[in-house]
């Protein structure tokens, strides 16, 4: 961590407190490098005079207190703590601040609903690549909606239910009956009533996002035996979640204990949660389910100290080069040009030879060629393994789980039989045409490897044109490349095999012997 910024985020929530410790690298790269969490169900310790009793702000205080130590031994030299709806709606709200800034030595603010709706969409957008949509943050104390059109946010509100007041208020024992259910629908269709806008734009995906939506992607993942282990960018059918709808609240609490998948600190404010979330996808007439593993802890992050994302640059591209940052082991004129010959190639082959592949495979190759190196940084021996596991295991944001599966698959091919059978594990996630694309693409790949093998940019491709069956790289010899040509020529009889075209080098001559 040496030359890095070291930064604390402190989430006081109604349900739960978190600390995530954030490295920020001087190449600009970043990335969470410790997460910290305390239940604290501070919606259901609220008096029924609406105050914080004091022995909960001391433990507030402990809690901080402890996670400022944790982030001393990090050697975390700025932070943003923040309190959202259970001390924002606590009626000694400013004896609570005082005393958790005094007692702590934390900088603590209180997020109003706007700025926690802000902040959690600003998470969400910068890690997902989704033009227009719901985003629902369900919280222990409210519960944030904001309809975004392209990427931003058109309107939004925050409601004063969240999970554990919900369940305080309709159950005593964690149990729910039909009629204690209805009752939580009725709840959230008359604050719907009151926001017109929920339902004037049907058709959208809605995005879910906080600890509930994330239990509940775990449990479907459990239940589908689901290959890829990450939450971000799941998707959940809207059957599938009204089938948890109904099976979640007619299990007892002993029963429910044994779900997998759900932590044991939700066992009863999962239900409340689960439907509150189904009834504001029925009442905005979206379609599908999206969670979103990045929200009000990343917002914060972002909009204090991550460098601006540029408005012109892909979320997943930008993803990749901040992967790249943290993890770079080859010369950055290499990575360059490696990309740049693979997308030359890739355009070649697709708009001059009509292979109908889309603008997402162009970005999926373009991230392989970017990330084909990265598993050097773990070891250069057998690297094509290692940068496999880094790019399907390390979340690139704005892919899918299939998307990014094609990145590490293209970024590591070696041969069409080895690939076929890696790709075994991910039938559940993976086309049946994806095993010929990965093929093409990795080859294609390959010849763009080729083409700097020596990594010190001896040829410039200057043109790529398909006639007659072959594949015609027009070349300018810049200098020595007699290893680019001994490397191309060995890709040759393979190339063939996978596009049925020749490849063929045009330029000055160049002896490879």
């Amino acid at each position: 961590m040496n030359n890095s910024r070291i930064i604390g985020i402190i989430d006081i929530g109604s349900n739960s407190i978190r600390l995530a410790i954030y490295e920020l690298a001087a190449e600009g790269g970043y990335r969470v490098v410790g997460e910290f969490k305390e239940s604290a169900r501070l919606s259901s310790r609220i008096h029924p005079d609406g105050s914080l009793p004091e022995e909960d702000i001391q433990r507030l205080v402990h809690i901080l207190t402890r996670f400022k130590r944790i982030g001393d031994t990090y050697k975390a030299g700025e932070y943003r703590v923040v309190a959202t709806a259970a001390i924002r709606n606590a009626s000694n709200s400013l004896q609570i601040l005082e005393s958790l800034r005094r007692e702590s030595g934390l900088p603590v603010e209180i997020l109003s609903g706007e700025d926690e709706a802000r902040i959690g969409f600003l998470g969400m957008i910068r890690t997902m690549d989704i033009p227009d949509g719901f985003l629902v943050d369900i919280g222990g104390g409210s519960t944030e909606v904001s309809l975004f059109r392209d990427r931003k946010i058109v309107q939004s509100v925050s409601f004063s239910f969240g999970a554990v007041n919900t369940t305080r208020v309709f159950s005593t024992d964690g149990e729910f009956s039909n009629e204690q259910l209805m009752g939580i629908r009725y709840m959230v269709e008359a604050a719907v009533a009151a926001e017109p806008w929920i339902k004037e734009s049907p058709g959208l995906p809605l995005v879910g996002l906080g600890g509930g939506v994330r239990t509940l992607c775990k449990i479907s993942q459990r239940k589908r035996r689901y290959s890829f282990p990450q939450t971000h960018h799941y998707l959940i059918p809207p059957e599938e979640m009204d089938e948890l709808a109904a099976w979640l609240p007619s299990l007892p609490g002993e029963k429910r204990k044994k779900v997998d998948g759900l932590s044991k600190d939700r066992i009863d404010i999962i239900i409340p949660g689960l439907i509150i979330l189904q009834t504001l996808f029925q009442q905005a007439g979206a379609t599908h389910y999206l969670v979103s593993g990045a929200g009000l802890r990343d917002g914060l992050f972002f909009e204090t100290f991550a460098p601006a994302q540029p408005e012109d640059v892909q979320v997943a591209e930008y993803s990749a080069a901040n992967l790249l940052a943290l993890h770079s082991t080859a010369p950055a004129a290499h990575t360059l040009q490696v990309r740049a010959l693979a997308l030359q190639l890739y355009d070649a082959v697709t708009v001059e030879g009509g292979i109908p592949l889309s603008e997402r495979h162009r970005l999926c190759f373009g991230i392989a060629a970017m990330l084909y190196r990265i598993g050097a940084s773990l070891q250069y021996y057998q690297f094509p393994k290692h940068s496999f596991h880094l790019i399907a295991q390390t979340r690139i944001d704005g892919l899918t789980h299939r998307e990014m599966l094609l990145c590490a698959y293209i970024a590591s091919f070696k041969t069409k039989s080895r690939t076929q059978q890696a790709m075994s594990g991910y039938k559940d996630i993976l086309e049946d045409d994806d095993l010929e694309t990965v093929a093409k693409l990795g080859s294609l790949l390959q010849v763009a490897v080729a083409l700097d093998v020596s990594e010190t940019q001896a040829l410039e491709l200057t043109s790529a044109t398909l006639h007659n069956h072959s594949l015609l790289l027009g070349l300018r010899i810049k200098h020595d490349p007699s290893a680019e040509y001994r490397e191309v020529e060995a890709l040759q009889k393979d190339f063939k095999k996978l596009w049925g075209l020749q490849l063929k080098l045009q330029g000055p001559s160049f002896s490879t012997s």
